[in-house]
């Protein structure tokens, strides 16, 4: 039975903020080493094999359709691929992106879909893999399985899986993996009491959120359970447009997917059936791998190298006095005089203080900022895009600056502004510029003008990196004044950039 991995990359991370953003969350961010989160979760995939020794099918990626150049361009540089990228034009839990996969892969060879959120943290990635394959072949057998870690520590932060008995015989791994337990429930982020209780007991287990279940099972229990998730993701996929790797989700018939998780839409209410009758038996198989799913600033601190007082520094960041405190820059000096146990993050445009106790909840100020229209929770000031970036580097009444940087080969789209003119100043490589009926070059220290309402395009032609400062003037300088009439990436053609 093949093993098709799913990578869930669907995640906002908000409890990260303010380095994780909607446009730029934290599966995309490399907080624990040189790779991010989701480049991690894919190379990982690399020694998974079934119990018979098989190497594993490419992954399966499903991501938000506006993350989709990042996503595919972070897979490329870590020299990991993905044979088919599905794009939800917004998230519906992960629910909906399990049903999207199993419909996308069950006509084929009915794989056993390993489904694995993209933002983790795995310590031990042999001990994943035996894990992954005991998994799997109790999938192939007709189980549904999940896969608990054994906490160690009283966490109010996860949700629980309280395990029954044995799988048995047919459920033991021969090759000496960890022995599966029916799972008797799920059970919702306890008190601190609770957890106390859950930990001395030793019949739970943290509920990873990663899961393996054969695409026809996953179907059968979908439909049989919440058929409104299923009628409308099979729809949606039917009507989808391809793409190369992308798979474009038709927009209107996933809106009318609910949104739900995998444990609520199923997990929760499958009951003990003999493998081979509708439904299928809920089992769960211990994952002693290092795990972490970084949901929040302490987490981070948990899992990263300390110095001597205990704290964990990226960045420029001069700590006196200070001890079991996270503390990251990006942007400037960060100094910390006389503080012990709190989280300090600073970037371009936002620096988020608190205590480390209390960093689950940073959400709560996420809301409050979302619900005040503030831009930081969208975007970083520094803004990717699928020809290379920009950063916003001053602003003011009727005037923007920008720092644009085009790769190698790459191009803007043919556009044209309503609102605002534009001067281009090369101050590294060389540009091809279209303007109206003109095309000619600019190389560093040359600048070229572009007047409101006229076509335009900016391509680099070399082989090193484009860098200009845009100066942009106008009644109007938002992202959504861009119409657009040609674009090799297949952005829409007005409306704000992707």
């Amino acid at each position: 039975m093949m093993i098709r991995p799913v990578i869930l990359c669907g995640g906002a991370g908000t409890r990260l903020w303010p380095l994780s953003r909607e446009h730029y969350p934290k599966q995309l961010l490399a907080l624990n080493g040189e790779h991010t989160l989701l480049q991690q979760t894919a190379l990982r995939l690399r020694g998974l094999k079934d119990a018979r020794g098989a190497a594993c099918a490419e992954p399966l990626v499903v991501c938000n359709e506006a993350h989709r150049f990042l996503v595919s361009e972070q897979l490329r540089n870590s020299s990991a691929r993905a044979t088919r990228i599905l794009l939800e034009p917004f998230g519906r839990g992960t629910a909906s992106a399990l049903t999207l996969a199993a419909v996308d892969q069950v006509a084929a060879e009915d794989p056993v879909l390993v489904a694995m959120p993209s933002d983790h943290v795995i310590a031990i990635p042999e001990q994943f893999a035996s894990a992954v394959a005991h998994g799997a072949e109790l999938a192939a057998a007709g189980y549904l399985v999940a896969f608990g870690v054994r906490p160690d520590a009283a966490e109010t932060g996860y949700g629980y899986i309280r395990a029954g008995r044995p799988v048995g015989r047919n459920g033991d791994c021969a090759a000496g993996g960890p022995a599966a337990q029916f799972i008797d429930a799920f059970v919702e982020k306890p008190d601190a009491v609770a957890a106390v209780e859950y930990l001395a007991s030793g019949r739970y287990l943290w509920n990873s959120g990663i899961f393996a279940v054969r695409a026809s099972v996953w179907i059968e229990c979908i439909s049989a359970l919440r058929a409104e998730i299923f009628t409308a993701c099979e729809r949606a996929h039917r009507l989808a447009a391809r793409d190369g790797a992308f798979v474009h989700i038709e927009r209107l018939a996933f809106e009318a997917c609910p949104s739900d998780s995998i444990d609520y839409a199923v997990m929760e209410n499958i009951g003990r059936r003999a493998p081979g009758a509708p439904g299928a038996l809920a089992a769960v198989v211990p994952l002693d791998a290092g795990w972490s799913d970084v949901g929040a600033w302490g987490a981070l601190w948990d899992i990263e190298a300390k110095d001597a007082n205990g704290n964990v520094i990226h960045g420029d960041v001069q700590a006196t006095d200070t001890r079991n405190a996270l503390l990251i820059s990006q942007h400037r000096l960060l100094a910390c005089v006389g503080l012990d146990d709190v989280v300090v993050v600073e970037t371009p445009d936002a620096v988020m203080v608190a205590h480390r106790d209390k960093a689950q909840d940073v959400k709560a100020v996420v809301t409050r900022l979302r619900e005040a229209g503030r831009p930081e929770t969208t975007a970083h000031r520094k803004v990717r895009r699928p020809w290379g970036s920009y950063d916003s580097v001053d602003s003011g009444e009727r005037f923007q600056v920008k720092r644009i940087v085009v790769e190698p080969g790459a191009s803007l789209s043919l556009q044209m502004h309503y609102h605002r003119a534009e001067h281009w100043i090369v101050v590294k490589g060389t540009a091809r510029v279209f303007r109206g009926d003109d095309e000619f070059l600019l190389t560093e220290n040359h600048s070229t003008y572009i007047p409101m309402g006229v076509r335009h395009r900016l391509e680099n032609p070399g082989r090193v990196p484009l860098e200009i400062i845009e100066v942009q003037s106008g009644a109007y300088l938002g992202e959504d004044d861009i119409v657009r009439f040609e674009d090799r990436y297949g952005r829409v053609a007005g409306g704000a950039p992707s």
